[in-house]
This record gives C-alpha cells, sequence and structure tokens, in this order.
C-alpha cells in the first residue's frame, strides 16, 4: 500500500481556552483532490497550517508523504505549497512582474522564470493583460474559474495531490474524489461526494418568523436542536 499524502491521527490545536481542531484523524491518498468542507471557524484553516508546519500541533501526530510535520518539518515543507484565496501580489507591479518575482524567490533562473510566467498567463488567458499593473485587474469572472478548477485537475492529473479547503458545496462535489466535513474543530462526516450527499434525510422545514428582529434566536434554536439529530449534515453556509 502507497503511503498516504496525508495522514493525521487524534490531531489537536489549541489557542487558550479555544480547541480549534479538536481530534482529528484524516487519510488523504496520493495523486487526489480531498476536499475539506466546513464553515468559517471551523477548523479548516488550522488544520492546513499545521500541515503546512505553520504552526504546532498541541496533541495528536501529522505526517505529510510519511514525513512528521514536528520532527521532521524541514522534509515536509520541502513537499507542500500553500495557496490561500488571496495571493500576496504587488499590485503596482505587472502580472508578468509578479509571477517572474515569485518564480525567481523560488528558485528559478531569470530564463526559467520568464518562461513560466509565460505559461502561467496563458493558462489563465491573461496574455494580452501581461504588462498591465495588477491593480487594474478585474476580479475572477465564472470563465476564470473553471480555468483553474481545469488547472487543478490537470495538475493531479500529472500526479500532484491538493488537499482543498472551501464552505462551498459545489466546489467540494466538483472537484473532490473524497471530503471530511468539518465543524467545531472536529470532523462530522467523511466519504465521497455522493456518499455524503445521500446521507443527508431528504425533505425540508421552512419556518416563518412573525417578528424580523427575532430570526437570530429562531437560528440558534433549530440549530441546537438539528445538531442533536445523529442523521442531521450540514451541506451548505451562507
Amino acid at each position: 500500500m502507497s503511503t498516504p499524502a496525508i495522514e493525521t491521527v487524534g490531531l489537536v490545536k489549541t489557542f487558550g481556552a479555544n480547541r480549534a481542531v479538536d481530534g482529528v484523524d484524516l487519510t488523504v491518498p496520493a495523486g487526489a483532490v480531498y476536499g475539506l468542507l466546513g464553515p468559517n471557524g471551523a477548523g479548516k484553516t488550522t488544520v492546513v497550517r499545521t500541515l503546512a508546519t505553520l504552526l504546532r500541533p498541541d496533541g495528536g501526530s501529522a505526517r505529510v508523504f510519511g514525513h512528521d510535520v514536528v520532527s521532521e518539518a524541514d522534509a515536509v515543507r520541502a513537499r507542500v505549497s500553500l495557496t490561500g484565496q488571496y495571493a500576496p501580489v504587488d499590485e503596482d507591479l505587472t502580472g508578468r512582474e509578479n509571477l517572474v518575482l515569485l518564480a525567481r524567490l523560488l528558485g528559478h533562473s531569470r530564463r526559467g522564470a520568464r518562461e513560466r510566467a509565460a505559461r502561467l498567463l496563458a493558462a489563465f488567458g491573461l496574455t494580452d493583460a501581461a504588462d498591465r499593473q495588477v491593480k487594474k485587474y478585474s476580479g475572477l469572472d465564472p470563465r476564470s474559474g473553471n480555468q483553474v478548477w481545469d488547472i487543478i485537475r490537470m495538475v493531479v492529473a500529472n500526479g500532484t495531490t491538493v488537499l482543498l479547503t472551501t464552505q462551498y458545496l459545489d466546489e467540494a462535489d466538483r472537484l473532490a474524489g473524497r471530503i471530511a466535513v468539518i465543524d467545531h474543530g472536529r470532523v462530522i462526516a467523511e466519504g465521497t461526494p455522493g456518499e455524503l450527499k445521500s446521507s443527508v434525510v431528504a425533505g425540508t422545514i421552512h419556518v416563518r418568523i412573525r417578528d424580523a428582529a427575532q430570526r437570530p434566536a429562531a437560528e440558534r434554536i433549530l440549530a441546537r436542536r438539528w445538531r442533536r439529530r445523529s442523521s442531521w449534515r450540514p451541506t451548505r453556509w451562507p
């Protein structure tokens, strides 16, 4: 059996009295897209930062391609790349200049950096805007979003493992072969997208609040009620 790309056992991370990650067990096979799905504050980012050696776990263990994130942190860093939702770019530089700069920081030669920048610009349809300042770029439109997904699928086809954190079920559904649903620092469900969707009890409850000001209180009551149900599974969040 091949070594998992990621393996955590009872992973714990605390911040004071807050148990941000509370005994997370994960096994992510190599060469796949694995989704971490959950609302803001669920613990997804803390798990990823721990796996990337940016945080030290307070309990349990975590290994990346067989290397412990604490005792073999250098080996882990050599094998991972962390990409956030917002890229750290200099908005006064052009798109090409930003990409060349990052490639040089990663150790590419001047020629290699320029070639890599050109390939990336072409992949995202930005060749014509390559020499425009980044602050003059528009946001990510749906077509560009689909291009990002296509590139993720391409790098996975070439052997890369992707751990995708998201709070959008449709994104995880399109990309991930398996998904772990995290809430309050714990894995509350795990499986393929189809398995997770089939585990959700069909049906809808419609609640009408007479006084709109009472809506937050009603939401808290309903959340407490349904969290006690073993069949309850979150499927999407606002």
